[in-house]
């Protein structure tokens, strides 16, 4: 095998807002930190014990109009990429480094709204019954047969 691959995927919650830098000829990039967790059990003290670890993310042009608009702190995202190392001076002139993951493809997979209203939904509530006044639920359409294999 003689290519490399620099590929990252993460599921992770948004520890802020999207930040947004515009540019002179029209493009901008979104900036957001992603946390991933670890969680184990220390099989000494049976304690749980969480690690968090931060990723700084980038997302370019369109991608970053779109987290801007539907991301906010505390959702749930799928993130793919590639890791890129910046190299910059800082005030006081010494180098300084940073990796971010470029991101290239991303899937909501919760949103705050969808989280609370998830934690309010597991409070218990009385039942409700669908079918009211004797009425019977309409027929679902028939299942057409696709090419999927499963």
């Amino acid at each position: 095998m003689s290519g490399t691959l620099n590929k990252v995927m993460l599921i992770g919650h948004l520890g802020d807002e999207v930040k947004m830098h515009y540019f002179e000829g029209g493009g901008c990039i979104g900036r957001f930190p992603l946390a991933t967790n670890e969680t184990y059990t220390n099989k000494q003290t049976n304690e749980r014990i969480t690690n968090t670890e931060w990723h700084n993310i980038v997302v370019r042009n369109k991608g970053a109009e779109i987290c801007e608009k539907y991301l906010s702190k505390g959702d749930k995202v799928y993130i793919e990429g590639r890791l890129k190392t910046r190299k910059w001076q800082d005030d006081k002139g010494n180098e300084r480094y940073s990796t971010e993951i470029q991101c290239n493809d991303f899937t909501f997979l919760s949103t705050r709204k969808e989280s609370e209203n998830n934690a309010a939904s597991s409070n218990p509530a009385p039942a409700q019954n669908p079918v009211a006044n004797n009425q019977q639920p309409a027929a679902s359409e028939p299942v057409q047969d696709d090419d999927l294999p499963f």
